[in-house]
């Protein structure tokens, strides 16, 4: 997990509003410049402000991940035969459970460099896989790669692997458990439950700080 986390931390979104879309590879190493950036100057995000965190991510993270493709990957197979509001509800669970890990990783940057490894793509691609090495004092360098896919409104990231592993794929086998026990309504409230246990703990640490 704490690696998950360190992975996630290295890309949180800049925006695109320029009239040429930044590369895959220019567009994370100007995120992490940025995000470092404020972590490094804003002492409430270090401590865990939570409204500033959320405030973070709603920002410079949600609009530049793909969470329905994200979502399609993990649920695998059984995508094709959830109904319209059933992939919603599952898409919208998913994220909120991506998103809580998320806003971990603002408190635990302890000085980290991330190095981008030389990135080629041909003309016209319109998937990538950006790869990067995170090194942390006293600890050893972890790989992360990116799968990002062109879209309309620049580079989004569809999974993301730690170390050789990846995200998506490590949810599918849970997923699929979980839906032939019960099927997707049963995967739909087992990751209800688990963010409303989570937000109600996440309210009682507030409330002891």
């Amino acid at each position: 997990m704490q690696k998950m986390i360190l992975g996630v931390f290295m890309f949180c979104a800049l925006g695109v509003a320029q009239a040429e879309v930044i590369a895959p590879d220019a567009l994370i190493r100007n995120t992490v410049d940025e995000i470092i950036g404020i972590i490094k100057q804003d002492k409430d995000i270090q401590a865990g402000d939570q409204k500033k965190i959320n405030a973070l991510v709603d920002a410079k993270v949600l609009p530049h991940f793909d969470f329905q493709r994200m979502t399609r990957l993990a649920v695998g197979r059984y995508w094709r035969t959830a109904t319209p509001e059933q992939k919603q509800l599952v898409v919208t669970e998913f994220r909120n459970m991506l998103v809580r890990t998320y806003t971990k990783v603002f408190t635990v940057y302890r000085n980290q460099t991330v190095e981008i490894k030389p990135f080629r793509m041909m003309a016209g691609d319109t998937e990538a896989t950006v790869k990067t090495v995170i090194n942390k004092p006293g600890s050893q360098p972890v790989a992360v790669d990116y799968e990002m896919e062109l879209a309309a409104d620049g580079w989004k990231v569809f999974d993301i692997s730690i170390e050789g592993v990846s995200m998506v794929m490590s949810y599918r086998g849970t997923f699929a458990s979980q839906i032939q026990e019960s099927g997707i309504d049963g995967l739909i409230k087992t990751l209800s439950d688990k963010n409303i246990s989570a937000d109600k703990s996440d309210v009682v640490k507030a409330g002891t700080n």
